[in-house]
């Protein structure tokens, strides 16, 4: 399968695909760009073990170092406060989306709508179809898919990615936010 085909080749997205983060500094000088960034994880970037540390520990890093404030999911938020991370909110994946479509929705701190949103962790056919009416109906919300399957509906997304290079590549993301 090619890297810039969705990993779930059934369904089909439509002429308007997301475009590839060839490399982590990409992903980075689109955080760090972003006036009101947005980190939504699902339960499964706390179940995906690595060789060395848990992808979560990575996301956190990513987290802190672009000043992003995450939201998660029902299935992520307990391994989150587990590790002392302070949540911008947590709520169900779905109500998470409706509220970022919604463009009087003034965030979770109450200052204004998210201009970026970052997806991870969630189960891929739902963050496709979260993504799929953000793409829709969020107008000027730029969508960012760090999962390691490509996600066309999202603005951004990394490819179809073996699991090692893909936690290499949150490792660099979080190394290229952490350098500046």
């Amino acid at each position: 399968m090619r890297q810039f085909e969705p990993w779930q080749i059934a369904e089909i997205p439509g002429p308007k695909k997301a475009l590839i983060i060839p490399k982590p500094g990409v992903a980075a000088a689109l955080l760090k760009r972003s006036g009101r960034p947005l980190m939504v994880v699902g339960g499964e970037a706390v179940e995906e073990p690595t060789a060395d540390k848990p992808v979560l520990e990575h996301l956190i890093r990513i987290s802190t170092a672009g000043g992003i404030p995450m939201a998660a999911t029902m299935g992520a938020a307990r391994g989150l406060i587990e590790r002392g991370v302070r949540l911008a909110g947590y709520m169900s994946a779905m109500e998470i989306a409706e509220r970022l479509r919604d463009g009087s929705w003034k965030g979770f701190d109450g200052a204004g709508p998210y201009d970026l949103a970052v997806f991870v962790g969630l189960p891929y056919y739902i963050e496709w179809l979260i993504l799929s009416g953000l793409k829709h109906f969020a107008k000027g919300l730029i969508t960012i898919s760090l999962d390691r399957f490509y996600q066309p509906h999202a603005n951004w997304s990394l490819p179809n990615t073996p699991r090692d290079e893909w936690v290499e590549t949150l490792k660099a993301l979080a190394e290229a936010l952490e350098g500046g």
